[in-house]
């Protein structure tokens, strides 16, 4: 099978990220391009600034497509924001057949009967992901086809998204000339990237603390269990050194990246250093770091906060896998197993052949998820999200974006 171009753009607060690869068979043989540039226009995941933000993922997308030597025509783009909301929910079909064989027909309808329900007004479908289904009321079944029964239920994980985020996103990426092969919940992509199957089927949460959000799924039994999007993230650690330490934004950031942590400074370390700003103050390493864990524990107690049920060791014996940008801070799993008193590891992306060094990095997670998101569905197109193309549509059409639906489903222009 002859190898085919994929992208994924990652529309962040702080950055943006493109990634071109390389895929065959479901398998990414090597990522060829990368573009990394700040982001402007962008909020807690959410647009503010359609101009700015369009500018931002312009000039990411121009450097992956320098690098690569490839155009990018359609990509894998994430979705977040508190705006975010979720929902499990069963749905039940009837197999009147003779032959009482589970097809995958049978698949659909039950999807379909499982998506019957008031969305909440404003609110759009952004995935619909089967969790199991139970034949004749047995349960735990991962693929009923071909199965006999007279009855077929399925339990799902619904996701939903505010339709006028979903527009904005949609309007930056189409405004470039770029198709959007589908929009995926930001922490599902990264759990692709840093989540082993393992922790997947006994259960684990995993939190990517990025620049606006931290964003938690939930996984047990090798499924989807829940999801929350958590509005203190990465940009809270700043403000907090900037008011702490009297210190302009950039330099708090500046600051934060190269020496944050949230471990006491061990006796003989250097106590203290010039601040990064024009003033070259002196700065106490023990004041930065008792400012970073104050806030990385009240996140910490958000991610708990957030889990259906409060008994989470049990729910989650693998415990939590950390991720983002934020993630990097010194000492930050340490600290999660003294106060969750779970299993707690900092979760890196898979390392990817080419010129992927840069993105061995958690802060690069949600990028690696969405190009191995999007690797998987090129070989199995039935695991796109079951909303795509009528939320797709909506959105063209509420942009009244005629000329893209023709150049993306050229079928319809026949």
């Amino acid at each position: 099978m002859k190898s085919s171009i994929l992208t994924a753009i990652d529309v962040g607060t702080t950055k943006v990220v493109t990634t071109i690869a390389e895929v065959e068979n479901g398998k990414i043989l090597r990522i060829v391009g990368v573009g990394i540039t700040p982001s402007s226009g962008m909020h807690k995941g959410l647009v503010v600034g359609i101009q700015d933000a369009k500018q931002s993922i312009r000039e990411s997308v121009k450097r992956a497509e320098f690098s690569s030597g490839r155009k990018v025509n359609s990509a894998y783009i994430g979705v977040t924001g508190r705006h975010v909301s979720s929902l499990n929910r069963r749905g039940a079909v009837t197999i009147g057949r003779n032959d009482r064989a589970v097809r995958f027909d049978d698949l659909k309808r039950v999807i379909q009967n499982a998506r019957h329900f008031q969305i909440p007004n404003g609110q759009r479908l952004l995935h619909i992901i089967p969790r199991s289904y139970a034949i004749n009321g047995g349960t735990g079944v991962k693929d009923p086809v071909g199965m006999p029964g007279h009855q077929l239920d399925v339990e799902t994980h619904i996701i939903t998204a505010a339709a006028a985020s979903m527009k904005n996103i949609a309007s930056c990426i189409e405004g470039l000339g770029i198709g959007i092969d589908e929009l995926v919940l930001e922490p599902l992509a990264s759990s692709e990237a840093v989540l082993t199957e393992e922790e997947k089927q006994k259960g684990v949460i995993l939190a990517d603390i990025g620049g606006g959000t931290t964003d938690v799924a939930v996984f047990r039994d090798g499924s989807i269990w829940h999801t929350a999007i958590i509005s203190v993230a990465g940009y809270q650690l700043t403000r907090d050194i900037a008011v702490g330490l009297g210190l302009p934004f950039n330099a708090a950031e500046q600051l934060k990246k190269e020496h944050g942590g949230v471990t006491p400074v061990l006796e003989g370390q250097l106590e203290s250093r010039r601040s990064p700003h024009e003033d070259n103050k002196p700065l106490s390493y023990q004041d930065l770091r008792r400012i970073l864990r104050a806030r990385v524990e009240e996140i910490l107690g958000l991610i708990v906060l957030e889990l259906p049920q409060s008994n989470y060791e049990t729910l989650v014996p693998k415990g939590l896998v950390l991720t983002g940008g934020s993630s990097n801070l010194v000492g930050i799993d340490l600290l999660g197993k003294q106060i969750l008193r779970l299993p707690v590891r900092v979760g890196r992306p898979i390392q990817m052949p080419g010129i992927s060094d840069t993105l061995n990095d958690p802060a690069y997670a949600t990028n690696i998820g969405l190009l191995i998101w999007g690797a998987k569905r090129q070989i199995a197109p039935e695991l796109k999200s079951r909303s795509l193309n009528d939320n797709l549509k909506r959105l063209m059409t509420q942009l009244k974006s005629i000329s893209y639906l023709v150049r993306r489903f050229p079928a319809w222009n026949r």
